[in-house]
């Protein structure tokens, strides 16, 4: 699978799908691209559908530093620079959005429209900055295994978490998440938790966006995303119904049918 050097870090990425519009896929953290692979699925026969790994997740390289998120958009930046897909439609969730909305204000240039989903631009609020970084000790210690009970219902919402037909589907996103490197993966959730807010800079954005949020979303409750919405001229805002903080996997059709109304909507013709 492909994978390229960038600002010192080895990022791995996938394409599928072809059209003259690329859409580029940014997902949250503990996760990787394959968040987002029911959106590909949908998507790649009209688009050209990338998704990739954030440094330190995923498939991509552990590096020392670097895992702050203006860097991160630097990564993301320069990825979508050297596969030659600007102007791009940029989808983040969470932490993608936090990358998205960095792009979308100081590289207007690489984006075509920005959807953000189950994200924020505000800082992390000190309470959940207490939590997040015990949580974090731990994993940094011991691995992902002795927080994922009280990290599941952190990036799900209650329909996912008790629905006993989905009950594989929750434990292979419990091994995935599991599974990320125990120093990557910290480091990642430290740069998330010391993050800084973009929200007094968010009129700078112009382009078309779509906010989605799940109604459950218990990390970056629907309020944040009404406040973007609020601060973005033109935005429009969706929320997804019995979804938590990672509404791709939770309610994919729903988020399906909201990114092609969109991307086929007048907001995006020139």
């Amino acid at each position: 699978m492909p994978r390229i050097y960038v600002n010192g870090a080895d990022i791995y990425y996938e394409e599928k799908g072809s059209g003259s519009e690329t859409v580029v896929f940014a997902h949250g953290l503990l996760w990787s691209g394959r968040m987002f692979s029911r959106q590909v699925d949908a998507l790649k026969n009209r688009y050209r559908c990338v998704t990739f790994d954030f440094r330190g997740q995923g498939q991509s390289g552990v590096t020392e530093s670097g895992y702050d998120m203006d860097a991160l958009a630097e990564d993301a930046a320069s990825l979508i620079r050297a596969i030659g897909c600007q102007p791009c439609h940029f989808a983040g969730l969470s932490m993608g959005g936090f990358i998205g909305m960095r792009l979308a204000i100081c590289k207007p240039d690489l984006i075509r429209s920005l959807i953000l989903m189950e994200t924020s631009a505000d800082p992390e609020s000190f309470g959940n900055k207490i939590r997040y970084r015990v949580l974090n000790l731990i994993a940094r210690r011991f691995g992902l295994k002795p927080v994922a009970d009280q990290v599941m219902p952190i990036m799900f919402g209650e329909k996912f978490l008790k629905d006993p037909d989905r009950a594989g589907e929750r434990a292979v996103w419990r091994r995935r998440m599991i599974a990320n490197d125990r120093i990557g993966i910290t480091r990642a959730a430290q740069g998330v938790i010391d993050r800084r807010g973009v929200y007094e800079e968010l009129h700078r954005i112009s382009v078309p966006t779509l906010i989605i949020v799940g109604d459950q979303d218990a990390a970056t409750v629907p309020a944040k995303s009404e406040r973007i919405h609020a601060r973005i001229s033109g935005s429009k805002l969706v929320f997804i119904p019995g979804a938590g903080h990672s509404s791709t996997i939770e309610e994919p059709e729903t988020v399906n049918t909201a990114l092609e109304d969109f991307l086929r909507s007048g907001m995006l013709r020139h």
